[in-house]
C-alpha cells in the first residue's frame, strides 16, 4: 500500500506559501491507518524500547496506537502548562523565537529506552528538543520515527540517534 496516496495536500495552510501534509484523512481509512502502525512498529521494534513518547499534538496520535500494538507504555511531550503535577521543561530555539516543552517528572526512570514520535518531521527542532529533554531526564533514547518527513528541510541533520520515516517528500 502507497501511504502517499492517503496523505492530504492543503496549500496555503496555516499561512500563505506553507503547504501542509495533513495525516487525518490518513486516519480516516482504517487499512492505510493500520498499515501505517503496523510499518512504524517493524522499523521500531529493533530497538527494543520500554516506553514511547508522543510529541504533542499529532505524535499522540501516532505513538498512543503504537503503543498499544506494541504492548508498551506510552507518555507524552507537551507544551509549557498543558501537564499536571511537577514537570522537567526544556526551552529552545526556533526560526522566529522560542518555545518551551515538558515532561512530567516521573514519566521516564533513568536508563529506561525511549523512542520519540511525531507525525512528521519538518526542521527538526522540536524532535531535537524532545530528545534533549529526555536524555536530560535520563532516558536512552533509542530512535525517533514518524509518519512524514519533509526531507529538503534538513530536519534529521539535527538529531543525534537513528531517526526512520514512512513517507518521504523531497521537495
Amino acid at each position: 500500500m502507497d501511504l502517499k496516496d492517503h496523505i492530504r495536500k492543503i496549500p496555503d495552510f496555516p499561512k500563505p506559501g506553507i503547504l501542509f501534509y495533513d495525516i487525518s484523512t490518513l486516519l480516516m481509512h482504517p487499512d492505510a491507518w493500520r498499515t501505517t502502525v503496523e510499518r512504524l512498529a517493524e522499523l521500531i521494534a529493533p530497538y527494543k524500547p520500554d516506553l514511547l513518547v508522543g510529541i504533542e499534538s499529532r505524535g499522540f496520535l501516532t505513538a498512543a496506537p503504537l503503543a498499544l500494538h506494541m504492548n508498551l507504555g506510552f507518555f507524552m511531550v507537551r507544551k509549557r502548562g498543558k501537564l499536571p503535577g511537577k514537570t522537567l521543561r526544556y526551552d529552545y530555539g526556533l526560526e522566529y523565537g522560542s518555545d518551551t516543552i515538558e515532561i512530567q517528572a516521573d514519566a521516564v526512570e533513568p536508563g529506561q529506552r525511549v523512542v520519540v514520535l511525531d507525525d512528521l518531521l519538518a526542521t527538526g527542532g522540536t524532535m531535537a528538543a524532545a530528545v534533549d529533554l529526555l536524555e536530560q531526564a535520563g532516558a536512552q533514547v533509542q530512535a525517533t520515527a514518524c509518519i512524514i518527513e519533509l526531507a529538503f528541510l534538513g530536519g534529521r541533520d539535527k538529531l543525534q540517534v537513528p531517526t526512520h520515516s514512512l513517507i518521504s517528500y523531497e521537495a
